[in-house]
């Protein structure tokens, strides 16, 4: 069985409480209860990890080596920071996948380089929480490349 791992990154244990206008009134576990019941329909096994701490991210990711098929990481802030989180992924070689709940191209300028979309499969960004259903169906898929393939 395939094993996906959901990593979030600082300030995503707010979200329902946080700028509702930009990341709606949905919260992390509502997040995580429909990507458990998209999981049981894709017969793969999910596991998530949130933390405000790069480091703890860093470790995650590194403890991941050899134990995931895939990881969906909303590394939210450290997305445009983190070198650290960039070298991480870049050292375990797990097909990964970006995702964001906003669209951090019609945000601030800052927002607009990622350090982590350039070392992974691709990125999600703008779509809403659809972005880590549409990211767990690609990385749950039995053939990868061709995921979204109309049978």
């Amino acid at each position: 069985m395939k094993k996906i791992l959901v990593i979030n990154g600082p300030n995503i244990n707010m979200l329902g409480k946080r700028e509702p206008t930009i990341y709606g009134s949905i919260s992390i576990r509502d997040i995580e209860k429909k990507l458990i019941t998209l999981a049981e329909k894709l017969k793969v096994e999910v596991n998530f990890f949130q933390s405000n701490h790069e480091g703890e991210i860093v470790d995650k990711i590194q403890d991941s080596a050899n134990k995931v098929s895939g990881i969906i990481i909303n590394p939210a802030a450290y997305t445009h920071t983190s070198i650290a989180i960039r070298d991480a992924l870049v050292s375990i070689s797990v097909p990964t996948i970006e995702v964001h709940i906003s669209n951090i191209y019609a945000r601030e300028n800052f927002r607009y380089k990622s350090y982590i979309a350039p070392v992974i499969i691709g990125q999600i960004s703008g779509l809403g929480i659809d972005g880590y259903l549409l990211a767990l169906k690609k990385l749950g898929a039995v053939n990868i490349n061709n995921a979204f393939e109309i049978e």
